[in-house]
């Protein structure tokens, strides 16, 4: 029904309008009576084989959405009852911002892609801490994906990444720390060796002064060199590091099937969805064969099939995280690979 109605109704729309129009229908959907138990029982899948435990949490299954689709932690209990194993929220900056002008969000059919610069649009951590504070589902695992805000320079960084500490370690399992979005100015700066180890440094300071310190991860940008992934591993072990995310999307517009032309119209932002599948896998391996699979990695990027999410796994990612694929795939793609991997583990 998705790819046959579903799907070509919201790729009229403006991509942010349908982003919000799904946003509605399923907080709307959530309210009637039977709801929840009608789209578990089309997307939910639960088996033993299926658990995990990463980070020292318990996953029911490994397959989780990426931060960026559910900024503002809005409907985290309705997808739990999509299928996911755990959804990361976010990214959250200490105080609101609005974000990019928009358009900021535009499709790349031909290339099962997205790009965006949407620019940590955010309610703010208060705000969403508040929100999380009355989610049902206490099953599902939640990430909290941190940055800074806009106006923020990059030397008092850390205050904006140790303020989203603060405020959220109450309500989230984990945290992100995004410094690898091509959205907000000069933020990639931030994962050069020297500005990283003081950064992380002072937020795991933080981290591990409070009550029930959370795992601590970072998400890294597909365009780095196998020098600077080098560098990432080193500050890793450095700085006590529970895992990474690999990859965040990327600045390249290499081998795309939309015009070029096109593509250049759309102006700048980061790149993800099925282009991005190749690089992300190949990031993987490296970072897991340089760790000897000692440091989790929760693998994202270009996962539109239960073939993609096995590439991954293989690669050494320990959990996965849709974004694009979700939104070309639909939600019977979690269903998919989860019932993939059943299959797969029963061999």
């Amino acid at each position: 029904m998705y790819h046959a109605l579903v799907k070509p109704l919201l790729f009229k729309l403006d991509a942010e309008k349908a982003h919000q129009l799904v946003f509605d229908n399923l907080k709307r959907a959530h309210k009637l009576p039977g709801a929840r138990a009608l789209l578990r029982g089309l997307y939910d899948l639960r088996h033993p084989n299926l658990e995990r435990e990463v980070l020292g949490l318990p996953f029911r299954n490994p397959v989780g959405l990426a931060a960026g689709f559910d900024k503002n932690a809005e409907l985290t209990d309705e997808l739990g009852a999509l299928g996911f194993g755990f959804v990361e929220i976010g990214t959250v900056t200490p105080r609101p911002q609005p974000g990019n002008p928009t358009p900021r969000l535009f499709r790349l059919p031909a290339d099962g892609a997205l790009i965006n610069r949407m620019g940590f649009n955010n309610d703010g951590a208060e705000a969403v801490a508040a929100r999380l504070r009355h989610r049902r589902d206490r099953g599902l695992i939640v990430g909290g994906n941190i940055g800074k805000n806009k106006d923020t320079p990059n030397a008092q960084a850390a205050h904006d990444y140790v303020a989203c500490i603060e405020a959220l370690h109450e309500v989230v399992d984990y945290f992100v720390v995004n410094v690898s979005s091509p959205n907000t100015p000069n933020l990639r700066a931030l994962q050069e060796r020297e500005p990283l180890i003081e950064l992380l440094q002072q937020v795991q300071e933080r981290n591990q002064t409070l009550p029930t310190p959370r795992p601590l991860l970072l998400k890294i940008a597909p365009d780095l060199t196998d020098a600077q992934l080098d560098d990432i591993l080193l500050i890793a072990r450095e700085t006590n590091l529970s895992g990474l995310v690999a990859t965040n999307s990327t600045i390249a517009r290499t081998g795309l099937t939309t015009p070029t032309a096109h593509v250049a119209a759309l102006g700048a932002g980061g790149l993800s969805g099925r282009p991005l599948r190749q690089r992300a896998t190949e990031v993987i391996r490296y970072l897991s064969r340089h760790s000897r699979g000692q440091l989790p990695i929760i693998g994202v990027g270009g996962i539109h099939s239960a073939a993609d999410a096995r590439e991954k796994l293989e690669a050494g990612a320990s959990l996965l995280q849709l974004y694009s694929g979700f939104i070309y795939e639909g939600p019977g793609l979690v269903r998919q690979i989860n019932k993939a991997l059943i299959t797969a583990d029963k061999r």
